[in-house]
């Protein structure tokens, strides 16, 4: 819930303030009503409209707020009408009685302010109405200006409020920033047209639930920060190609002007538009296979935009010019598998033609293929034939809608023998390889060519058998100053177009808060990962966007042998759908259970609960149970009969059978856990770090999400 620490709220009247009192209160709130605009304008105007239009808003928000001094603002005047989300008026300055009121004025705080912090939210509410000059001011020409970068608390953030509506933002920042009363903020919005202040409200709450961290902190940094910000050239290069354009049109102008004005050229009647120079056109094509209609994005876009996902790479490549090569490439699209193309698709990934251009990634020769690299919106399509002729082209195509800064940071390009080679996005400003299975050991350097493309990086392939575990090669990455600070990531190569993103979840401290996913680049995270790496190995080809390691509970075994790390394995898919794999590490590791299409162990699903078999090394058989942070009790019943305190179980079992697990959480209700069948180490004094003692599994017991009679599929948790 949003912080409880809010002014009084004190209605203020409909008469505006003196002009003298809003241009003081301006000068005193200035950055603060500036922030307050950025924040709610809409992201989709990039980092540098933004900064300027906050700026704009503001500085014309005071005559909108004010009233002129002298008789025509006396008290015996009829008030001004009050504008959509209108503040208040100087009280002090007229004894007439108040007129109708609304809300935005704290106690203790002067009456301009309030006016002033209530225009500026109508106007940010709706930047459209507000231009009315032919060039408003601030205005910047040749520089770009976006705030500082922040860490990653504030990328998720900012990433959040991109996602949300502009009544939303407003709320969050009027009761995070300016401490408003939620009575206050709801009819400040009312005021300012918005059909469902409370709604916002709530919008506002979940955000602030779902951030775990402390959202006033991350709006008062320099992320959101407009009043203090950095300068960047425009595309100097395109400048100057623009300035040569302009003086070329110029010239033309003239001699165009020169002819008609000699009167004695008769002009040919008009053949009608050209094609470009080599394009490649079909009878009855659609444009969206248009090589001339390709979509390409500004090279700098990514440094100015809150949207850091494919939508901001520019076309890169050697032979982005080359229309014939484009053109085959949107055709084999166009055509799939009944133009000869070999096609494959990732899960969930639709074969069809694109319905809009495309936009252009990159075009290139990548080892012996020549490659061309496309996006439309919700698919990744790579097109490649050989340069020699022989063998076949390939078109590959996979979902990456909802890519972000690090689903959206690598694309492959080609793969051979030599390993896979990568595209980078052009906000990587670091790269590097990594052996998971090694944690101790220093990231690899990696080459990138001045086109982002990558250097070979070792891949192993899919496993030939179920139990294999395969050497993993991470790349590591590391993100650009330009839109965020120290942050750096893992993605693995699971054998499709976009490598997987690595993260981890630690174990919870106590009476601490819910721990949010955490990029697995510090030692414990490589650690954990070392432990997890075989995972991967099941996931090859299944369409899957990240995966993330939780240690959701700890847990001190019998006899002393040491602790058990309890793990919840979820892999998300780029379909929306989630599995997870719960396993226990002891340290060498037991699955437990695996459960596809659920929410489990994500933020919708924060309530987890899995038992096992597990035998000590004494050859005690024991039954073992553990819930996340909000579990306040654990009950077996079945082969095992026993109830805990807290949230973890241990019990002495006899004879190994099905377990129905039950946990009490700390609203009172119950939660279904999931079981493991018997242990195959039982009887064989199999100790921890035996292979025999990690190859155990059985059908899932009652009251469980898995199917009663069936084998656990195989575990995605190991080390």
């Amino acid at each position: 819930m949003l912080s409880r620490r809010t002014t009084h709220d004190i209605s203020i009247s409909d008469r505006r303030p003196a002009r003298e009192a809003a241009e003081a209160a301006l000068v005193e709130n200035y950055s603060g009503l500036v922030r307050l605009a950025y924040l709610i304008l809409p992201p989709a105007l990039g980092r540098h409209r933004r900064v300027l239009t906050a700026h704009t808003l503001v500085q014309r928000a005071l005559p909108a707020a004010a009233r002129r001094s002298g008789p025509e603002a006396s008290g015996a005047g009829t008030p001004h009408p009050v504008p959509p989300g209108a503040g208040s008026p100087d009280a002090p300055e007229t004894g007439s009685p108040p007129a109708p009121s609304v809300p935005g004025q704290r106690g203790g705080e002067r009456p301009a302010h309030a006016r002033l912090r209530a225009t500026v939210v109508a106007a940010a509410l709706h930047p459209t109405r507000r231009y009315a000059a032919l060039v408003p001011l601030p205005l910047v020409l040749g520089l770009r200006l976006f705030p500082r970068a922040g860490g990653s608390e504030e990328l998720a953030l900012d990433r959040a409020l991109a996602g949300t509506s502009p009544e939303v933002r407003a709320a969050l920042a009027l009761r995070t920033l300016e401490h408003l009363t939620e009575d206050a903020v709801v009819r400040l919005l009312a005021s300012a047209g918005v059909a469902e202040p409370s709604a916002a409200l709530r919008g506002a709450d979940l955000i602030v639930a779902d951030s775990g961290a402390d959202v006033e902190r991350l709006l008062r940094s320099a992320e959101f920060d407009p009043c203090t910000v950095q300068t960047r050239p425009t595309d100097l290069l395109r400048r100057s190609r623009h300035g040569r354009l302009a003086a070329l049109a110029g010239a033309l102008l003239l001699a165009a002007t020169a002819t008609v004005a000699t009167g004695g050229l008769r002009s040919a009647p008009d053949p009608g538009p050209a094609g470009p120079v080599g394009s490649v056109s079909v009878a009855g094509s659609p444009p969206s296979l248009d090589p001339a209609a390709l979509v390409r994005a500004p090279a700098d876009r990514w440094a100015d935009t809150a949207r850091v996902d494919f939508t901001a790479w520019p076309a890169r490549g050697p032979r982005t010019g080359d229309t014939a090569l484009l053109g085959r490439a949107l055709i084999a699209w166009g055509r799939g598998a009944d133009g000869g193309a070999r096609v494959t698709a990732t899960p969930g990934t639709p074969t069809s033609q694109p319905a809009d251009p495309p936009r252009l990634l990159f075009a290139g020769t990548v080892d012996d293929a020549a490659v061309v690299l496309l996006h439309d919106g919700r698919r990744l399509a790579r097109y490649a034939e050989p340069r020699d002729g022989r063998g076949p082209v390939v078109l590959d195509l996979a979902r990456a809608d909802d890519a972000d800064v690090t689903t959206g940071a690598a694309v492959v390009v080609g793969r051979t023998g030599a390993g896979t080679r990568f595209l980078l996005a052009p906000w990587i400003a670091g790269a590097g390889t990594r052996d998971l299975g090694s944690p101790g050991t220093a990231a690899g350097p990696l080459a990138v060519d001045p086109d982002g493309v990558t250097a070979p990086v070792p891949y192993d392939g899919a496993p030939a058998a179920a139990a294999a575990c395969p050497r993993t090669t991470a790349l590591q990455l590391r993100s650009s100053t330009r839109i965020v600070e120290d942050h750096a990531f893992l993605l693995a190569d699971l054998g499709e177009l976009t490598p997987v993103h690595l993260t981890w979840t630690p174990p919870p401290g106590t009476g601490a808060p819910a721990r949010a996913p955490r990029e697995a680049t510090g030692a414990r995270g490589l650690a954990a990962w070392a432990r997890s790496a075989c995972s991967l190995a099941g996931l090859h080809g299944a369409g899957v966007r990240a995966v993330n390691r939780w240690e959701y509970a700890e847990q001190a075994l019998p006899e002393r042998a040491g602790r058990a790390v309890w793990v919840c394995t979820r892999a998300d898919t780029w379909e929306g759908g989630g599995r997870v794999a719960l396993s226990f590490e002891v340290p060498a590791w037991r699955r437990v259970a695996e459960v596809r299409d659920t929410a489990a162990c994500s933020r919708f699903g924060q309530h987890v609960l899995a038992g096992g078999y597990w035998t000590a090394p004494s050859g005690t058989r024991y039954f073992l149970a553990a819930g996340s942070r909000h579990v306040t009790g654990v009950t077996a019943g079945g082969a095992v009969s026993a109830t805990g305190r807290g949230p973890v179980l241990a019990a002495a079992a006899g004879a190994e059978g099905p377990v129905r697990l039950t946990g009490r959480l700390t609203d009172g209700s119950d939660l279904s856990g999931l079981t493991a069948g018997p242990d195959p180490a039982a009887g064989a004094g199999a100790t921890a770090g035996d292979p025999a003692a990690a190859g155990g599994g059985g059908p899932a017991a009652d009251g469980g999400p898995g199917r009663p009679g069936r084998p656990s599929p195989p575990a995605v948790s190991g080390g």
